[in-house]
């Protein structure tokens, strides 16, 4: 009876790496992000979805928003080998510089008054001595 009504491995396989390279970090701290994504390659690779550590943090570094971009690009760049979790401890460590040295935006009123607009007028006053006679 088990066996009629199981979901296929298949099916549940799909459906966690459809999930897994759907996902995008979305405002919440990084390590959050990097605990959810830490989560669905565990139950792939309890699902034996075939996939490499590379494929892995690939996938984990183009779920990240285009600010991670130096930070991915560094990674790249320096061929860094790391596993999972070392690469959530970076992660983590960058956001925690990036937000250290993010100037302050200051706030200030906007001006209420208008350009008068006397560029048009000389121009006017120009052509009107040239025409009259």
């Amino acid at each position: 009876m088990k066996d009629v009504y199981a979901v296929p491995d298949r099916n549940i396989r799909y459906a966690a790496t459809k999930v897994f390279f759907g996902t995008r970090w979305l405002g919440s701290s990084v390590q959050s992000h990097g605990v959810k994504m830490l989560s669905l390659v565990k139950k792939l690779d309890d699902l034996k979805a075939g996939l490499d550590n590379d494929t892995y943090i690939d996938v984990i570094l183009q779920s990240l928003p285009p600010s991670y971009d130096p930070f991915i690009i560094n990674y790249n760049m320096n061929g860094l080998e790391k596993s999972i979790h070392e690469l959530i401890n970076m992660l983590v460590q960058y956001e925690a510089t990036t937000h250290k040295s993010e100037p302050a935006v200051l706030v200030g009123e906007a001006s209420t008054s208008k350009a008068k607009g006397k560029g048009a007028r000389r121009w006017k006053r120009k052509m009107g001595k040239g025409t009259a006679s």
